[in-house]
């Protein structure tokens, strides 16, 4: 009789219930949505829901990991606009293959990722403001390569494909989703898969749980957290190469509060800012609530200030719960 209290009280303070919180939000907002308006029940509503959510959800993952460690990262909207603006640059204007010029985007993510994770693990800077640099120097680095001017892929619509293309709806007529999500779906099941089964994500786990007592057991600390957030930006380059392939042109100017909505995500599906926990399903959640909360907001008429002050509102609470979970 007295170890049912301790389980219930275990299963309150593990990171399980709060995935199980985010998923039953979600279900309440889409229920509650629905009823407010027929439109938001329909396919095409749908499908809008899942396209929005792609881009949020793949910075998500990369995100996921660096805040496990209890570290942040401001710079992966500006990183995502830097590997568009890139992904075109070798595609339109080297005319490189689209393999390659895609290839060369998701690199170039990495390669900002990797810089992060030097200066923050070798040079000791703290993660908020050597992000906060890269999100300035990505973002300028945009504007002068590209001139102050979108770069266009009308001259390969097969890149456009890529992410508003749907093999399903070849497969089953009718049911046409844009392989963005699937994309977005595939990058998850990657993600899990080195969270949960590789090295990297076990010493993810240890970096955000205690780092000092990481070090005394003999890892490469430095090295790890470098791996860490360059896995970040190439998931930030896979994020620029689906919004250019989404708006088949790379906008220099776009990108600016993406990695907002990615942090909000990643809090909102239960990863402690306080580092040593979190999950990708978690995260996949947290991505889909916002992108129901805003596609709801505006189905029902709301400025898009107040939708803000929702999504804020909504980011504080999570942490709330995560603080009164970790007390108890």
């Amino acid at each position: 009789m007295k170890s049912e209290p301790k389980t219930v009280q275990t299963l309150f303070r593990s990171d399980a219930m709060q995935r199980i919180m985010a998923f039953g939000a979600l279900i309440v907002l889409a229920v509650g949505f629905s009823l407010a308006s027929p439109y938001f029940r329909t396919f095409d509503n749908f499908v809008g829901i899942l396209l929005a959510t792609a881009v949020n959800g793949v910075l998500g993952l990369g995100v996921t990991f660096v805040i496990i460690t209890a570290g942040i990262d401001l710079s992966v909207g500006t990183v995502l606009t830097f590997s568009a603006v890139m992904t075109g640059v070798f595609i339109t204007n080297m005319g490189l293959p689209i393999p390659l010029g895609i290839l060369g985007g998701v690199l170039s993510g990495a390669l900002a990722g990797w810089i992060n994770g030097v200066v923050i693990s070798r040079m000791k800077i703290p993660p908020f403001i050597a992000t906060l640099g890269m999100l300035y120097a990505t973002k300028g680095l945009s504007l002068v390569i590209s001139e102050l001017k979108p770069i266009y892929f009308n001259d390969t619509p097969a890149f456009r494909e890529m992410a508003m293309g749907s093999i399903l709806g070849k497969i089953i007529p009718g049911f046409e989703i844009p392989n963005a999500v699937l994309i977005m779906f595939g990058a998850a099941i990657v993600a899990h898969l080195i969270l949960s089964r590789t090295i990297l994500g076990r010493y993810t786990f240890a970096l955000g749980s205690n780092e000092e007592a990481t070090r005394l057991s003999g890892v490469n600390v430095a090295g790890w957290k470098t791996a860490v957030y360059t896995l970040c930006g190439l998931f930030s380059g896979m994020g620029g190469v689906l919004m250019a392939s989404r708006l088949n042109s790379a906008q220099p100017a776009l990108g600016a509060g993406y990695e907002l909505d990615a942090i909000a995500a990643v809090v909102i599906g239960g990863t402690s800012l306080s580092g040593g926990e979190g999950s990708i399903l978690g995260t996949i959640i947290g991505a889909f609530i916002i992108s129901v909360l805003t596609n709801g907001l505006r189905i029902l008429s709301v400025p898009q200030e107040w939708q803000m002050v929702v999504t804020g509102s909504i980011v504080v609470l999570a942490v709330f719960l995560d603080i009164l979970r970790r007390r108890r």
